[in-house]
């Protein structure tokens, strides 16, 4: 009896600017050509790609050592801070382990809210906060907002109301947020530093030590109404820093890459911020990413997982699902991801993406 066999959909979608294809299909992707890896905002759905980020972090790059520019903003800078501080194994199974039992239920107060989320960043850093500031081979740049006039504040109707201004200025462009909050750009000192060309956000350069550097991670995930701004962050400028996703959400930046942007990403797209996300005209512009590589799970693997998604936050309320059910969702997902890494490194090791590469 003649068995056949079912091939199963790729795991991966692959999309690529300009320039990153023609180097891939000139020299195929490789670690050598790899400088700057981006990490998104996005909650949980940062530990859906933990298996990608086991295969890239602890088989590919390690194929060239090289120091390479790791920017994050929210679960992007703590799934990288991670990495840094407790190497390329440790680092990404301990943020999902950490992030699957977190210990939040709905009734929780902004106060308990903090008080978890810190003690979350501790276990991820552990004690090697020496690390983030001295690795040799990854230069942590963390993104955070500073809040400017009434969105400085945590009281619920300063706070409200200045949200209703940003979602208002936004609509009409998204450089009017530049009213409400700047952005910030955190990095180690005695290295050569990430900068970007100027555009509509006054851009601070501020550089983190490993007394401050959890402070700065706590204030790049803060999100307004959950968690409180960070303030008096030491050796810092006074102010009140939030969520780097709110400018920066899938960080649409032009990177000044010379060679390869390899960005591991839970979206086939890329919204510039976190307000944008209800516009679908809000796109990436395609200079900023010409050397960009993204790679995200695609939508076949999508609906295998339960849910039919990455793990998201609102799974923490979602009407019938209990702590325990979402626990097993998590795990589930966390595991199945092995097939994104492991077809990732097929792919490398057979060079055949030019044919699955998609524009970007």
């Amino acid at each position: 009896m003649t068995q056949i066999l079912q091939k199963r959909p790729p795991a991966l979608t692959i999309r690529a600017g300009a320039t990153a294809r023609q180097l891939i299909e000139q020299a195929g992707l490789q670690a050598s050509q790899v400088d700057i890896i981006p990490g998104a905002a996005g909650g949980p759905k940062g530990i859906g790609l933990t298996g990608l980020d086991l295969a890239i972090f602890g088989e590919f790059l390690p194929q060239s050592k090289q120091r390479r520019f790791l920017i994050g903003s929210s679960v992007g800078a703590w799934r990288f801070a991670g990495i840094v501080a407790q190497g390329e194994k440790i680092g990404p199974e301990q943020l999902a382990d950490l992030y699957i039992h977190l210990p939040f239920h709905k009734k929780m107060k902004i106060a308990e809210i903090e008080k978890i989320s810190r003690e979350m960043l501790s276990g991820i850093l552990g004690s090697q906060t020496q690390q983030l500031v001295e690795h040799p081979d990854y230069h942590l740049t963390i993104i955070a907002a500073k809040a400017e006039h009434l969105f400085q504040s945590d009281q619920r109707l300063a706070l409200y109301s200045s949200l209703l201004g940003i979602i208002g200025s936004n609509a009409l462009s998204r450089n009017h947020l530049n009213k409400f909050m700047q952005r910030v750009i955190c990095q180690p000192e005695h290295f050569p530093q990430f900068k970007i060309q100027p555009d509509a956000f006054k851009t601070h350069y501020l550089n983190f030590n490993q007394h401050n550097v959890a402070d700065w991670l706590m204030a790049s995930g803060s999100i307004p109404g959950v968690t409180p701004a960070v303030k008096n962050i030491a050796d810092a400028p006074q102010g009140a820093y939030r969520d780097g996703g709110l400018i920066d959400y899938h960080i649409d930046l032009p990177f000044e890459s010379q060679g390869i942007v390899l960005y591991p990403h839970f979206s086939d797209s890329i919204i510039p911020g976190w307000f944008d996300k209800m516009f679908k005209s809000r796109t990436s512009n395609p200079e900023n990413q010409a050397r960009t590589v993204l790679i995200s799970p695609s939508q076949d693997y999508l609906q295998s997982l339960p849910l039919g998604r990455l793990p998201d936050r609102k799974d923490f309320v979602l009407k019938g699902l209990d702590a325990k059910q979402r626990i097993q969702m998590w795990k589930q997902s966390v595991a199945e991801s092995q097939r994104l890494g492991d077809e990732f490194l097929e792919m490398v090791e057979k060079q055949n993406f030019p044919q699955f590469i998609q524009p970007l």
